[in-house]
């Protein structure tokens, strides 16, 4: 959150030249079969496998039938659609498959021979593409796939087939036993079962939808509602297909209510403008209106990066001409509490680095914010860390156990305030959607480098301090195009946007692509939606109807538009906005269509 103007964050990736080999193709005998799985995508993206999470089944445009593939390659990936075939040694296959975009590629590797593939620059209209090739003498898999290349945009495919001799496949296994729900949160279910006799993975379905696969015999389901009955079952999977489903097995997730922080059901929350003055002038602390029930002081900042040593300058009456007085402040403070509202400490902000490198800085953080806090009669912290506070090391892989020093240092020392200060510290986030939902897609520098070492560096702070957080509202502007659940590109200026966005903190996601590696959902009384007050506050300003829109369909499911969330929270806490001054600046906008909606 910036002072004086917003920052644009920008996500770019360099075009880069590309070569191709295009193989001949040979017609397919008669006594040949069809060996690709789902090649029209009619199921979706059943047998197929979509890196990083590219790809989905989309119903325009298509070539044949009712469905095509839709992949979008972004970042250090090219989005690869790929499936594993049995074949038979030594034989001949054509591969073919209808495409459209720029610089598709369709080939086999594993052929035990020369791998293939063939590729068309542009294709703005389905285009054929075909090869062939034949197994190695002890070839019994082969791999196709189809794949764009990076920074060229979303390409289709769609009637993929692979012409040639059927391998034998042997047998599906047989049904998995001994389902059993264990250890159930309000966003998550705990599942074991036996194993199975050749199964070489496992399939879970949630109320008849398969929801994630497993290699062993246990998995975890995130992402479900709060005090909500789920029907699991579970299939074994080889070579061969997929079993008959489990017996079903029922559970119920717990209501998810969190520590009591004394706030209403549905919150405003708001930034003050206490350090400093911008366009938008200096408002007293004793004028914020009632609607405000978290009061955030922006900001308190360090007097260095990697000092931990954070100060809480009130504006000077140079700058700031009707600042009230220190005892002014605090009094104003004591009234806010007594009307049940609660007031942080924001710290960070647009010009607020902080690194916390050391234990030493951490130990000062921790000593530096509890003399403001103490000072001033605070109720919590609000982390509002940005730019380059927070960065991943390249070896540092796993949100659940960082080893970055300003990762564990953070969370060492947010989790000893929140021991200090008990069960009623308020503590909240204020992340900007680079370090939190672009984590679906990039997370650190990723598996073969290059990515940038901060996508998605919060998510780590987020989980270790989940059930402390009392409030997450990611920053829905100053953002760049982000990937939701459903694949698509999201953009800042609509309901849409903050839909999707709000839903990945709601559904919980698979961090880069991986979905044996959940971050989990959060309670919804967790999450307030960060938007801008005016025009003049931040990019991604959104009219009142869209922030109707946008409640409409996560607390109702209504007014939804192309967007289908992944369930409905009524009790979703609220909405944040940068700043309260800025709203006073456009006659209090923001805050009427908070009340008018939440009464």
């Amino acid at each position: 959150m910036d002072r004086t103007r917003p920052v644009l964050a920008v996500f770019a990736a360099a075009a880069l030249a590309v070569s191709g080999i295009t193989a001949l193709s040979s017609a397919a005998r008669a006594a040949d079969a069809d060996l690709a799985k789902n090649g029209g995508f009619e199921a979706g993206l059943d047998s197929w496998t979509c890196s990083a999470n590219s790809g989905t089944a989309v119903k325009s445009p298509v070539h044949g039938g009712s469905s095509a593939l839709q992949a979008t390659p972004a970042g250090n990936d090219y989005a690869q659609c790929a499936q594993t075939v049995t074949v038979q040694p030594n034989s001949q296959y054509s591969l073919a498959g209808y495409v459209r975009g720029s610089y598709v590629y369709l080939g086999a590797s594993g052929t035990g021979t020369t791998d293939v593939s063939t590729w068309t620059q542009s294709a703005p209209d389905w285009q054929q593409l075909t090869t062939s090739f034949r197994t190695g003498p002890s070839t019994t898999k082969v791999t196709i796939y189809t794949h764009g290349w990076y920074a060229t945009g979303a390409y289709y495919a769609d009637d993929i087939s692979l012409t040639g001799p059927a391998g034998t496949v042997g047998q599906p296994p047989a049904t998995p036993t001994g389902l059993t729900a264990g250890a159930v949160t309000s966003s998550s279910v705990a599942l074991s079962w036996s194993a199975v006799t050749g199964a070489t993975g496992y399939a879970i379905y949630r109320d008849g939808v398969k929801v994630q696969t497993a290699s062993g015999t246990s998995a975890t389901v995130s992402g479900l509602s709060a005090a909500t009955s789920y029907s699991f079952q579970v299939t074994a999977v080889n070579d061969a297909g997929e079993s008959a489903k489990s017996t079903a097995v029922t559970a119920k997730t717990s209501t998810g209510s969190g520590p009591s922080t004394g706030l209403p059901t549905h919150a405003l929350v708001g930034y003050l403008h206490a350090s400093f003055a911008n366009g938008s002038g200096y408002t007293r602390l004793a004028d914020v209106p009632d609607s405000w029930d978290v009061i955030d002081l922006a900001f308190g900042e360090p007097t260095s990066a990697t000092s931990g040593d954070i100060r809480f300058n009130r504006c000077p009456v140079s700058e700031c001409a009707n600042v009230e007085s220190d005892a002014d402040f605090k009094a104003a403070v004591k009234a806010k509490q007594a009307a049940g509202k609660k007031v942080l400490i924001s710290i960070g902000g647009a010009n607020g680095q902080v690194q916390l490198t050391t234990t030493a800085a951490r130990d000062t953080f921790v000593s530096s914010v509890s003399n403001i806090i103490d000072t001033y009669g605070l109720d919590g912290l609000d982390i509002d860390f940005e730019g380059h506070s927070l960065s991943l090391d390249a070896s540092d892989t796993n949100f659940k156990s960082p080893t970055t020093p300003v990762v564990v240092n953070l969370i060492s020392a947010l989790k000893t305030l929140k021991a200090k200060y008990g069960s009623k510290f308020v503590l909240s986030m204020a992340p900007e959607t680079f370090f939190v939902q672009l984590g679906y897609q990039f997370y650190g520098t990723g598996k073969f480098g290059g990515q940038d070492p901060r996508c998605g560096a919060y998510l780590p702070v987020i989980y270790a301090l989940r059930d402390d957080l009392t409030l997450l509202h990611v920053q829905d502007y100053n953002s760049g195009p982000i990937m939701g659940l459903d694949n698509q590109y999201h953009t800042m200026g609509g309901a849409d946007f903050h839909i999707a966005m709000t839903d990945m903190l709601l559904t919980g996601f698979p961090v880069a692509g991986d979905t044996n590696n959940m971050f989990p959902a959060l309670r919804p009384d967790q999450i307030a939606i960060g938007m801008p007050a005016s025009v003049n506050a931040g990019n991604g300003y959104v009219a009142p109807a869209e922030v109707t829109k946008t409640l409409d369909c996560l607390t109702k499911k209504v007014s939804c538009g192309s967007y289908t969330t992944h369930g409905t929270w009524p009790t979703l806490r609220g909405l944040m906005t940068w700043s309260i001054n800025w709203d006073r600046y456009s006659n209090w906008e923001f805050q009427k269509t908070f009340d008018g909606y939440f009464g």
